[in-house]
């Protein structure tokens, strides 16, 4: 699925929106309802490339590099959940999107809440993908100050644990390859990049309330051994709520470790929106 997929992304056309003097890189096609993707910390708008021949075939897809990610430049030195949202909305009006469907791995999904809070009306369905609405316990917080001291001193390093971190344990072999592709697209994230998404995301809000009172569809897909997001914690969070759940067994990168399943939890959910 994957060669076949890259072959087709040769003609993907980047196009690039000027926000606060700073660049903001993205992908739009297809024709449908909108759904936009939202990367995590250390991704860019590349993770979502196996998805989209099959998505943008009924659906209007955008993806979008977050600031300082991918092609997209940095703003500032904290980059807080609600100035990426901010930037999302500002690329939808500029698209003359008036209501999306939001997808959001991991960071990209704290950011979905943020806008979810920000722009209610906006919102068509909201899929949140190894990714929690819950803020940052105080232990987190600490972790978050001690990883930026750590990419500081080593920034390669710091990047390449990072990656491996994300796999379940037993699938670091055997997706040894793809493990390797995404290290090279993290090491692409430029220092003030991932410092500012640290301090975003050390400082964000708790929105949980979202889970209990939004109108529209929502889907939580966690990973039963994932070594960032605990599993059980996060079950907590859509008791007693609409939120469709899918569990599967690996860790925080589902895209990958479990591609072809989690496309068909895309194309249900879709259905529904």
């Amino acid at each position: 699925m994957l060669n076949a997929t890259f072959e087709i992304l040769i003609f993907l056309k980047l196009k690039s929106i000027i926000y606060k003097n700073t660049k903001i890189t993205l992908t739009d096609q297809g024709k449908g309802t909108a759904v936009v993707l939202l990367h995590g910390f250390l991704e860019n708008q590349t993770m979502w490339n196996a998805f989209l021949p099959e998505l943008s075939k009924k659906y209007r897809i955008i993806t979008i590099d977050l600031l300082g990610h991918g092609e997209t430049e940095s703003l500032g030195y904290i980059h807080s959940m609600e100035d990426q949202a901010d930037m999302v909305h500002h690329v939808l009006h500029e698209l003359k999107i008036r209501k999306a469907v939001l997808v959001g791995h991991s960071m990209g999904g704290y950011v979905a809440l943020a806008f979810a809070e920000l722009y209610p009306d906006a919102m068509k369905g909201l899929f949140l993908l190894n990714s929690t609405s819950r803020a940052d316990s105080d232990e987190r917080k600490i972790n978050r100050d001690r990883a930026i001291v750590a990419v500081k001193q080593n920034y390669t390093n710091f990047v390449r644990m990072s990656i491996a971190n994300l796999f379940s344990e037993n699938n670091r072999e055997r997706l040894e390859e793809q493990i390797e592709k995404v290290k090279i697209e993290a090491l692409k994230t430029p220092l003030q990049g991932i410092v500012a998404a640290l301090e975003g995301m050390k400082i964000r809000k708790d929105r949980e309330v979202i889970l209990h009172f939004a109108p529209y569809p929502m889907q939580l897909v966690l990973g039963k051994n994932d070594g960032v997001l605990n599993y059980d914690d996060n079950l907590d969070q859509i008791e007693n709520t609409k939120v469709e759940l899918t569990t599967f067994p690996d860790g925080h990168m589902s895209h990958i470790e479990n591609q072809e399943e989690l496309l068909k939890v895309f194309l249900s959910f879709l259905k529904r929106v």
